[in-house]
């Protein structure tokens, strides 16, 4: 077990090589910050927060309180949803001054699920430099500890608020064997499960996990038929921001999938799209869901 001191030691020689590294001018640095924990923090992200010339940032406050944990003091800018355009015209105005100019979000990765896409298209736009640097991601560290045996996964953010526009967007990710990665709020964490349930069906497994990072983290793991059942076991389980884990649909065979489209076709020349999903579903025991987004597209194909 290493000594408190030895530990100290080695990060304050880290931070020391992190200081002798370039650091070009009229360059955004788009900044990863913890989603939870303030000591998920990388080295490289402190000293650009120190050697910055203004931080961007979601909400100024947010920011201010946690600069101050790690005894900085910055100038900063505010750029959130309703303002990005804005602010991307005033942080470029400084790039092109020659300053350098870190970019956050209230928490984890700028730009994913968060304000930020809109200046860091608008500085590359404007031909100017855009350097990533990597830190805590809400998604990848539900993904981690999720236990898919899954190389492959889709990012999907909030679904809409609406129930039919929800349902819409479902139906069209029903056949897809990729692991599907939503963020959700708590307010709506019972109706989206419920969603995911009526979409996806009983037997494919769902990961809940919430407060990540945070004191009351938890990571939890059940067929879609238990989920709902296990928030309302306890109304702690609703609260705090969700990450939310659906497996991906099984892999059909070549052949199968082949007669299903031949099957599905011949229907769809008789037969109302909804009907014609259902009952091709019951001749080649496919999954309705998957015919009946595949019968969308060939009819938007047509």
């Amino acid at each position: 077990m290493s000594h408190p001191n030895s530990s100290a030691a080695a990060a304050s020689s880290v931070l020391s090589e992190a200081a002798q590294q370039t650091y070009p001018e009229s360059a955004l640095y788009v900044l990863a910050t913890p989603i939870g924990n303030v000591c998920d923090v990388t080295l490289r992200a402190l000293h650009v927060l120190t050697i910055a010339d203004a931080v961007a940032c979601e909400d100024t406050r947010n920011t201010s309180h946690l600069l101050t944990r790690y005894g900085i003091s910055q100038t900063l800018i505010a750029a959130h949803e309703h303002n990005e355009r804005e602010a991307a015209d005033k942080i470029i105005a400084r790039l092109q001054q020659g300053q350098r100019i870190a970019l956050v979000s209230d928490a984890g990765t700028p730009a994913v699920s968060d304000p930020g896409a809109r200046i860091v298209e608008a500085v590359r736009a404007a031909g100017l430099r855009v350097v990533p640097l990597p830190g805590p991601s809400a998604a990848v560290a539900a993904l981690s500890a999720s236990g898919f045996v899954n190389d492959a996964f889709r990012f999907i953010g909030f679904l809409p608020n609406k129930s039919r526009q929800r349902e819409h967007a479902l139906q069209k990710l029903a056949a897809d064997t990729a692991t599907l990665v939503f963020y959700e709020a708590p307010h709506r964490i019972v109706e989206t499960v419920d969603a995911l349930l009526q979409a996806f069906g009983p037997e494919r497994h769902v990961v809940l996990g919430r407060e990540l990072t945070k004191l009351f983290e938890t990571v939890h793991r059940c067929p879609l038929a238990e989920a709902p059942a296990w928030l309302a076991e306890d109304s702690n389980r609703q609260r705090g921001e969700f990450v939310v884990l659906v497996e991906g649909a099984a892999a059909a065979g070549d052949d199968d999938n082949a007669e299903a489209e031949r099957v599905l076709r011949i229907l769809l020349e008789e037969l109302p799209l909804k009907q014609a999903a259902g009952l091709a579903a019951q001749i080649t025991g496919q999954k309705k869901n998957a015919l009946y987004e595949r019968a969308l597209q060939i009819k938007d194909a047509g």
